[in-house]
């Protein structure tokens, strides 16, 4: 077995499964429909002095949305900041011994996040709560793509660890 770092990394990394693929195909949708409303919006202001009034809602619903559904698109591509310069002093069973303290403390802050928002959609949806615009919409709508993208994003983790604790057997000292 191979003791470069790099090639232990790209072999006990996680590749992208339907659930990421599924996230990043949901936010590719997401940002062209931003894109339909924020041009729709700028069209009928512009030329027929008309406004919809509902662009910056869907807007700011769609912006949730993508942050929290991207986050295990993220981690599967490797898309959030290292300390490199800290990494690249270390052997490669400490890399690996870095990244998954790394991932069991990210993954025990996501299940803590998931749980409030959980709770938090759920009391949203029991008392009925509404957005107080024109569409009205009931906000546990909008509101679940936290939790789901939170979900999402701790199956990913919880790959990523798997990855990393495989990867630090695999190195030698």
């Amino acid at each position: 077995m191979s003791n470069d770092p790099e090639a232990l990394e790209d072999q006990f990394h996680p590749a992208p499964t339907w659930l990421e693929k599924t996230c990043m195909t949901v936010c590719a949708v997401a940002i062209v429909a931003m894109g339909i409303v924020v041009i729709t919006e700028i069209v009928t202001r512009n030329l027929f002095g008309f406004s919809f009034e509902v662009s910056e809602e869907l807007g700011g619903y769609i912006i949730v949305g993508i942050s929290f559904i991207s986050l295990p698109v993220c981690q599967v591509y490797r898309a959030y900041h290292h300390v490199q310069f800290v990494q690249t002093r270390l052997s490669p069973r400490m890399q690996a011994a870095s990244h998954f303290l790394f991932d069991v403390l990210s993954l025990l802050f996501c299940l803590i996040v998931l749980w409030q928002l959980t709770r938090f959609v759920m009391e949203s949806y029991r008392s009925g709560d509404e957005a107080p615009t024109m569409l009205g919409t009931p906000l546990w709508i909008p509101q679940a793509f936290m939790p789901i993208g939170m979900l999402a994003a701790t199956v990913s983790l919880t790959r990523s660890m798997v990855g990393n604790w495989r990867r630090f057997r695999a190195a030698r000292a």
